[in-house]
């Protein structure tokens, strides 16, 4: 319970400040251990697709997840600085002790009864998402485990300034309209539409961190955050406990806490999502890439793309009473109680002003299945309802290109279930056609329905060619994946498959991005909606789910195996319609090279015919 206290007291910014000096002198002479503990994950998302294609145990999945490393090695001509000890050395322990004494003489000075009752008040647990940074070269990987921790996090660290944000004081909040950036990539131009994850961190102003991550390194993470200044609580999936005890291991217990969100099932904790908190303001980040440098540009082979926001602090009483959330910040509070936090958390986050988010839409997975209601909240299913719910539903036809790091065993239906979502449908279309009898018009209306996907659906998915000529080479793609035996089978639909070559020249790509075009310009309606998704969510059956009957209560029923979420991002610049993707720059960067060379040659789509028999111009880099 003393432990409890303490963790909930340093995270509402009520620390003990000799206790923190003690864990940085330890840090400093490497007490804490200078080994970084990282736990390897293969095949990043797919994993998860496995079971989709195969009858493998869930022991031999696992075991095939630890063969090698999976993230790419560091470029021999630019390696980043090996981490020492725990990344915090050079500490001056004399001028520490001076600045905490003076920062203990002011906290004293300007407490008030509110802070008085922090001391003692019980903790609250957290849990969140975010990315985390890359591990060493070739050295394994980490992910985490749940704990009992609890925090507010929306106690600032200083007293609050007494007056409700306005529109004098949200832009200076960096973020305060919401962006979507690419990460910054190591040995490319700077042109204004990228950022580092320091600039993400901003470690120096960072009080708490709730990060979620498929994939870990700890070097990484203490080379960007300061545990003298920063508690932070991680969140991941591992099923196994030895591995649950490493990711123990690799940080301080006083620092740091690890959750598990429940799996209901087999599956992964794939999401990326990080709540930021700062003096007087949140930041909400959903990027595509998991918290390790190489995802994050360190090596210079790999890209992702970020969504984030800045939430200014309410800190008036009354108006925090009123707050509402709008349906961003419902559906964020949602997830975040499916997963498990606790319910003063969740609480918290009313404490911030989220009128901005109303434009952007929250969109999640939550593994395990979905009854009643809740089956229209998650999955691609929660997808279109989002969509609709933003004003973005049509009935007409949309153009859709999906890039994804990672192909399932997908087949033409899985396409369909996204291709409705995008406009608006909230599963039902999808279900209807697949679970009804067939007749002779309703084989028809299949058939044209295909046809309409292979003209209006663009997956891109880098082929082997690109993956073996990028910078990194093969052995810098193992976080891209897909398997030849998905790819060889007939009802895999290779019609829609376009090479994903980078625009930055020899990189690879790990984004998740669904762009969604409305149809042709017309007098009436000069500029069709546009908008974006950007997450974690591949295309894959275990990232969006799949909307079956109940047997036992004849009802709808979503089940996904994997935790993902992203967000829904419309464009509200004039653009050019539906002829390409130029539209979308400057609000969504277009990080691919359109159109993109195609896996199948035009006139024979392939549906029909095996890979190897005429038609197909190109391979997918498959990793089995």
């Amino acid at each position: 319970m003393a432990e409890h206290s303490l963790w909930a007291r340093e995270l509402n910014g009520e620390a003990d400040e000799d206790e923190a000096l003690r864990i940085a002198i330890a840090m400093s002479l490497g007490e804490n251990g200078s080994q970084s503990h990282t736990i390897d994950l293969t095949q990043e998302d797919d994993v998860e697709t496995a079971s989709e294609a195969s009858n493998e145990s869930s022991n031999a999945l696992q075991d095939d997840n630890r063969r090698v490393p999976s993230g790419p090695a560091h470029r021999a001509r630019a390696p980043l600085p090996a981490p020492s000890g725990l990344g915090l050395l050079g500490l001056d322990r004399r001028k520490m002790e001076a600045e905490r004494l003076a920062r203990l003489g002011k906290r004293k000075a300007d407490e008030t009864p509110l802070d008085a009752v922090l001391h003692t008040r019980p903790s609250q647990r957290m849990k969140t998402e975010s990315d985390p940074p890359a591990p060493p070269l070739r050295q394994p990987e980490t992910r985490f485990q749940r704990s009992d921790q609890t925090a507010d996090i929306a106690q600032d660290y200083h007293p609050g300034h007494g007056k409700r944000p306005d529109e004098c004081t949200r832009p200076k909040l960096p973020f305060w309209q919401g962006a979507v950036k690419k990460t910054w990539c190591l040995g490319q131009p700077r042109l204004g539409d990228d950022i580092k994850i320091e600039e993400v961190l901003q470690k120096d102003q960072l009080e708490l961190a709730v990060i979620s991550s498929f994939q870990w390194d700890p070097d990484f993470l203490l080379q960007k955050i300061d545990l003298t200044r920063t508690k932070i609580c991680l969140i991941s999936h591992s099923p196994d406990p030895a591995e649950q005890d490493a990711i123990r291991a690799s940080l301080p217990s006083s620092r740091a806490r690890f959750c598990f969100p429940p799996m209901n099932g087999p599956g992964n904790m794939h999401s990326k999502l990080q709540i930021l908190k700062f003096s007087g303001y949140l930041r909400v980040v959903v990027p595509t890439g998991n918290f390790v440098g190489y995802d994050w540009g360190e090596t210079g082979v790999m890209e992702n793309m970020v969504f984030l926001i800045d939430l200014p602090r309410l800190e008036d009483q009354e108006t925090r009473e009123a707050n509402l959330l709008a349906p961003f910040g419902e559906d964020l509070c949602y997830f975040l109680q499916a997963q498990g936090v606790e319910g003063g958390l969740i609480r918290s986050l009313r404490k911030y002003d989220f009128s901005e988010t109303k434009k952007y839409g929250f969109v999640h997975s939550c593994a395990g299945s979905h009854g009643d209601e809740n089956w229209r909240r998650t999955g691609y299913c929660g997808l279109g309802r989002s969509i609709n719910t933003m004003g973005l539903g049509t009935k007409d036809a949309v153009e859709v290109d999906i890039v994804c790091s990672s192909l399932g065993a997908i087949n033409y239906d899985l396409l369909r279930m996204i291709y409705h979502a995008c406009q608006g449908d909230a599963g039902m279309k999808e279900y209807v056609l697949r679970t009804s009898k067939k007749s002779a018009s309703s084989a028809s209306a299949i058939s044209q329905g295909l046809e309409a996907l292979r003209a209006r659906v663009r997956v891109y998915f880098p082929s082997q060619r690109t993956v073996a000529g990028s910078i990194g080479g093969q052995n810098n793609a193992g976080t891209i994946f897909c398997k030849k035996q998905w790819w060889d089978q007939t009802s895999f639909p290779k019609a829609v498959l376009r090479d994903c070559k980078s625009k930055r020249l020899g990189v690879l790509m790990h984004n998740k991005i669904i762009y969604v075009r409305h149809g042709r310009p017309t007098d009436t309606n000069p500029t069709p909606a546009r908008f974006v998704y950007v997450g974690s969510a591949n295309l894959s059956e275990s990232a969006w789910g799949r909307l079956t009957k109940d047997r036992a209560s004849g009802k709808p029923k979503m089940t996904c195996r994997n935790w993902e979420c992203g967000v829904v991002v419309p464009i509200t610049t004039p653009g050019k319609g539906t002829e390409d993707l130029s539209g979308f720059q400057g609000t969504v960067p277009v990080p691919m090279q359109t159109p993109g060379d195609p896996y199948v040659a035009l006139e024979n789509f392939g549906s029909s015919r095996p890979a190897g028999v005429g038609g197909v111009l190109l391979q997918p880099w498959c990793l089995g």
